[in-house]
């Protein structure tokens, strides 16, 4: 054996006195089955205090130090002060005293600071009868901790972190689509509304990066918060070409966007919209395996959280932008000067994507679309993409569950119905509750899953005439109506509630940042939604490099 392969280290076993030994021996006796109990009683504690002849708040000290040590005889060996430079003068009792009010008061997230300390052991110290200690010998014990401790004790795990190794080896990544990162964050710009340019908000981006070349695959922005539906549509991007996309961006001619495909492993953190049945079951249709983040290890997805950082920087520098924190932003007025709307906003990030593409990257010494085009040689054959996007999204769509009547459907007090329903009419009592899937940006159509296997069909609402409204629309108008003291709500009241809406903000000249907001959102949802190829029924049919997932029978509803 390697002589240094070891440290062996002397902790007292032969160096200190047989004083001491016996006491510390003594101590360890009664004190070590006390560790075994969780919690500890009190009962437990103060008897052990009167047979050690120790206070209680002594014997909670001593019980500490065996937690936190080594849990043998030598972690309650009583410290002796040698003297000299460099070297502890206190006696035991002070000494004690300065350890509990570290591990108490100063180890504790309320973050006292040391003077506040050296406060409470003076007075300690003063009801003890002892010796008072030099506040710079109570920075020099502090000093001594471990700062990963203290600044896990203080500032709980996310302050700790910088002080500790990443640890752990990266998966192997060998190809492209292999790992896929998502994530989500808030855009650091202030943006205007189409109409009257003025400020609205900041809205949220959705991005996804192929770990294997750094390409990303998809973005989307949108003035709704991070959720389920927000995957979907950014997987949409992913998963089906870009010419569509760029051509209503009017930017076809000028950017190249071939990085698609469905990816083989998707990475995400642990956000409530990652974890959605809806989200779950869509990628298990596609074959799309789902893995999470370690809680609490962000540089797990560092991949994807660096792009996000590069995207930030690169908006630093357009009008309007609200910088990382307001140190930052000093005496600049983001509002005042917010110049794009998110359409603008959209095709600068495809165009700056565009740009970073063609920009070596500095991890990998190569161009992101080099290595794209490099892993799809290798592979032989182009990635799997779906053609389709709509009917992509449907999988990814919240889910109800509702039975059938005479008349259609009624979601929410809205009535929908299709000649595609008239054969389950007549068996709607067999068929129990139908599986419907819902775009809450344009509720005008629902998709209804057949009962007897295949794919879905498409319902409209049953009075054509009413407009497309979006799911926040409709539950503001019902909001609304409950106020007014209605308590049966009919799809006549509704709609007519959310044109009186409608009228409201499209007519005020004064309108509100929050109504400006909402115009934006329900203007961009529904055109997006608009814009979006004809639905037609998915194949049920799985492809050669798929397998059929069966239909479950309880599905959450959103």
């Amino acid at each position: 054996m390697d002589p240094d392969e070891f440290d062996v280290v002397e902790t007292g076993v032969l160096t200190a006195s047989g004083e001491r030994w016996a006491q510390a021996e003594a101590r360890f006796a009664v004190l070590a089955p006390l560790l075994e109990a969780h919690p500890v009683r009190l009962e437990a504690v103060d008897d052990a205090g009167q047979r050690l002849g120790l206070s209680r708040r002594q014997i909670y000290s001593l019980l500490t130090r065996l937690r936190n040590g080594t849990g043998t005889v030598t972690d309650l060996l009583t410290r002796v002060s040698p003297g000299g430079r460099g070297h502890g003068r206190l006696s035991d009792d002070v000494e004690e005293i300065v350890s509990n009010h570290i591990s108490r008061y100063f180890l504790h997230r309320q973050k006292l600071s040391v003077a506040a300390l050296h406060r409470r052991i003076v007075l300690a110290c003063h009801r003890a009868g002892l010796p008072v200690p030099a506040r710079n010998t109570v920075n020099a014990r502090i000093a001594a901790l471990h700062p990963a401790s203290v600044a896990r004790s203080r500032g709980g795990p996310d302050a700790a972190r910088p002080r500790q190794s990443a640890g752990d080896v990266p998966p192997q990544v060998s190809g492209i689509l292999d790992q896929v990162q998502i994530d989500h964050t808030v855009v650091d710009v202030m943006i205007v509304d189409e109409y009257e340019r003025h400020p609205i908000g900041r809205p949220y981006l959705t991005i996804t990066i192929d770990v294997f070349s750094r390409s990303v695959l998809g973005f989307v922005i949108t003035l709704e918060p991070p959720s389920a539906l927000s995957v979907g549509l950014c997987l949409g991007r992913v998963c089906s070409g870009k010419q569509t996309w760029l051509e209503a961006c009017e930017l076809a001619e000028q950017v190249q966007w071939p990085m698609a495909g469905k990816p083989k492993q998707l990475y995400l953190d642990n956000a409530a919209e990652f974890k959605s049945e809806a989200l779950r079951r869509g990628c298990a249709q596609h074959t799309i395996k789902l893995k999470y983040r370690p809680p609490g290890r962000p540089h797990y997805g560092g991949i994807v959280e660096r792009i996000i950082g590069t995207a930030m920087t690169a908006v630093h520098e357009l009008p309007g932008t609200t910088f990382s924190y307001p140190a930052q932003r000093a005496s600049y007025d983001s509002e005042a000067h917010a110049a794009l709307t998110l359409r603008e906003l959209e095709r600068w990030l495809v165009l700056a994507v565009s740009s970073y593409h063609g920009t070596v990257h500095s991890g990998l010494g190569r161009t992101p679309a080099s290595m794209w085009n490099s892993g799809v040689t290798a592979d032989g054959r182009a990635p799997r993409t779906v053609h389709g996007e709509t009917a992509f999204l449907v999988d990814f769509l919240p889910v109800l569950r509702r039975r059938l009547t005479r008349s259609g459907f009624v979601l929410d007090h809205v009535h929908y119905f299709s000649n595609a329903l008239k054969p389950w009419v007549a068996r709607r009592e067999q068929l129990g509750r139908f599986v419907i899937r819902r775009d809450p940006r344009d509720l005008s159509r629902i998709w209804v899953l057949e009962p007897d296997g295949g794919g879905y069909v498409e319902v409209p609402y049953r009075t054509m005439s009413h407009p497309a409204v979006t799911l926040w629309e409709h539950r503001a108008a019902v909001t609304r109506l409950r106020e007014q003291g209605r308590s049966n709500v009919d799809e006549s009241a509704l709609f007519s509630m959310i044109e009186q809406m409608r009228e409201i903000t499209d007519r005020s000249q004064k309108a509100t940042r929050r109504a400006r907001r909402n115009r934006a959102r329900r203007d961009h949802l529904i055109d997006t939604a608009a814009g979006s190829e004809p639905m037609q029924p998915p194949d049920s049919r799985p492809s050669d490099d798929t397998h059929v997932v069966p239909v479950f029978s309880d599905i959450e509803e959103w």
